[in-house]
């Protein structure tokens, strides 16, 4: 049994937790794709069995989220859970903030949170926060797509919008956008309502989930996670790639979602005709 399920995590629980419940629930080995911290929640897509080999192909997926940013002060975190180190700033106006939103849009350097899985010499950044060490991650090239901002009920607290490709941290999005302010600002409050083709209102709670008897209802199946142009072998043709015999076929170098038949078997790649499997999940 092999597929996705589309779990919406819910806040104060880490991401693993969250997956172990659809390990138990399948008893099968399981991974979860794209870590929320335990103070988010949202969309967390968990891969079931072989599943799990098409993760590679799902990195550039696009991801959106609701966030609310609070100005005036920031944590060693840049969250919530995190210690006060600096406060006092000043609270931006809405035209204010919505004028330096264009400069963080598209493709652009942004250091990592100093808590965060990053290493540094191999060893993880949040490992080295925690125990006080000083160091600093380089900046990563990535991509936000989209980036607007609203009102909240609370006047120093501003309610953000934001499609991105993977790697992007929110976090730092939320101390960016207050420095170029002239400001302080914690991120305090994250909600990820898509992460590639699974969304928030496809997802299936943790409570449902867990009060199921038949969880298989709400697994998605895995070619639904890829969106390759599919390429359709007959039977001999298929069991002939499997066993490493590679014929002919006039099709454009690329990736495909290749089937036995009607059957998904996996992602496989084309150049100068011939096709290998780069994941296989039929079993």
């Amino acid at each position: 049994m092999n597929g996705f399920i589309n779990i919406f995590k819910p806040e104060g629980m880490s991401s693993a937790f969250c997956a172990g419940l659809v390990k138990k629930k399948f008893n099968m080995p399981c991974g979860h794709m794209g870590t929320l911290d335990p103070l988010a929640s949202g969309v967390l897509p968990v891969a079931v069995g072989q599943a799990c080999r098409l993760f590679p192909f799902l990195l550039e997926k696009v991801k959106k989220y609701e966030a609310e940013f609070t100005f005036g002060y920031e944590t060693d975190t840049l969250d919530a859970g995190g210690a006060v180190v600096k406060s006092g700033g000043k609270v931006p106006s809405l035209k204010d903030v919505l004028s330096v939103l264009p400069a963080q849009t598209g493709k652009i350097l942004q250091v990592p949170p100093k808590f965060s899985a990053k290493c540094v010499d191999g060893k993880r950044g949040y490992k080295l926060a925690r125990a006080g060490k000083e160091f600093e991650l380089p900046p990563k090239e990535v991509e936000i797509l989209t980036l607007t901002a609203c009102e909240t009920e609370k006047k120093d607290t501003f309610r953000f919008f934001v499609e991105c490709r993977g790697g992007t941290y929110i976090r730092s999005l939320c101390r960016d956008v207050a420095q170029s302010l002239g400001t302080f600002a914690t991120m305090t409050k994250l909600v990820r309502t898509q992460s590639g083709i699974f969304t928030a209102e496809r997802s299936v709670t943790y409570d449902e989930l867990k009060a199921s008897d038949t969880p298989q209802k709400y697994l998605l199946p895995s070619d639904s996670a890829v969106d390759f142009e599919k390429f359709t072998l007959s039977g001999e043709q298929a069991t002939r790639l499997l066993n490493g015999l590679y014929d002919e076929y006039p099709i454009a170098d690329g990736l495909y979602r290749i089937y036995n038949e009607g059957e998904f078997w996996g992602v496989g790649q084309a150049e100068n005709g011939l096709i290998k499997m780069k994941a296989y999940v039929r079993f």
